[in-house]
C-alpha cells in the first residue's frame, strides 16, 4: 500500500435519531424550489427545471455547534431547507424508485454570502465561494425515513426568536423523488449523499451573535449561533 504523503482528512458525519452517525460523501443543493422564493430572487418559477450546486462535505456544522461568520462578506443570509440523506445510489433513477434511496430527513440551513452571489451573477461567474464556504451548511439530526416522504408540514426559521421564514413543504415545485431523479441524470448518487431541497421565501441577513433555529414539522430542528 502506498504511504500517504499528507494525513487523510476525516469523514464528516451527522448525528441520527438512531444514535449512530451518518457519514457524508457529497452535499448537493437544489436552487429556487419554492415559487415565492424564486419570485423574491427575481425569477419566474414556472420556466425552469431544477438546477443544482454543491457544498463541500466538510462545510457541515453539526450537533448545535456555533457557526463562524465568514470573511469577505457584508451580507450573510439564511435559507432553511429540508435535507434528504441517501442510503442508496444510482444513475438515471426513475421517479418511482427515487424514494427507495432515502435513508432519512433533517433540517438544514444553506448559508449564503449574498453579496458575493450577486456579484457572481452579474459577472456570469460560478457561485462556489458564495455558497460553498467553510461552515456554510448547519444541519440537524437525521430522522430515519421509514419509507415516508414528508410532502407537507410547516418549515420555519427564527432569528433571535423572531420568525423570518415560514412556508410549507407542500409548496415545493419539485418533490423529493423528482429532485433525486433529476440529479441522478447528471451525476451518480451514492450512500452518504445529502441533498438540500430549497428554501421558502423570507431569506435575509444575520449578524454575529444571531441565534438561528430552523424547524420542519415531523422532521426536526437545527440550531446554531453565528459567532
Amino acid at each position: 500500500m502506498t504511504d500517504l504523503v499528507v494525513p487523510a482528512p476525516g469523514l464528516p458525519t451527522v448525528p441520527t435519531g438512531t444514535g449512530g452517525r451518518f457519514p457524508v460523501r457529497r452535499v448537493y443543493c437544489v436552487g429556487r424550489n419554492y415559487a415565492a422564493h424564486a419570485r423574491e430572487m427575481g425569477h419566474d418559477p414556472d420556466r425552469e427545471p431544477p438546477f443544482f450546486f454543491g457544498k463541500p462535505a466538510d462545510a457541515l456544522v453539526t450537533d448545535g455547534a456555533d457557526t463562524p461568520y465568514p470573511p469577505v462578506t457584508a451580507r450573510l443570509e439564511h435559507e432553511v431547507e429540508l435535507v434528504v440523506a441517501l442510503g442508496g445510489g444510482g444513475r438515471d433513477v426513475p421517479v418511482a424508485d427515487a424514494l427507495g434511496l432515502v435513508w432519512g430527513y433533517a433540517v438544514g440551513i444553506d448559508l449564503t454570502r449574498r453579496d458575493l452571489q450577486a456579484e457572481a451573477k452579474r459577472l456570469g461567474r460560478p457561485w462556489d465561494l458564495a455558497k460553498g464556504f467553510d461552515h456554510s451548511a448547519p444541519v440537524g439530526t437525521i430522522t430515519p425515513a421509514a419509507g415516508v416522504e414528508p410532502t407537507s408540514g410547516a418549515i420555519v426559521l427564527d432569528v433571535d426568536g423572531e420568525l423570518r421564514q415560514s412556508g410549507d413543504l407542500a409548496d415545493q415545485i419539485w418533490s423529493v423523488a423528482e429532485t433525486i431523479a433529476a440529479l441522478s441524470r447528471s451525476v451518480g448518487l451514492a450512500p452518504g449523499d445529502l441533498l438540500f431541497t430549497g428554501t421558502p421565501d423570507g431569506v435575509g441577513p444575520v449578524a454575529r451573535g444571531s441565534v438561528l433555529r430552523g424547524a420542519i414539522d415531523g422532521v426536526g430542528v437545527v440550531e446554531t449561533r453565528i459567532v
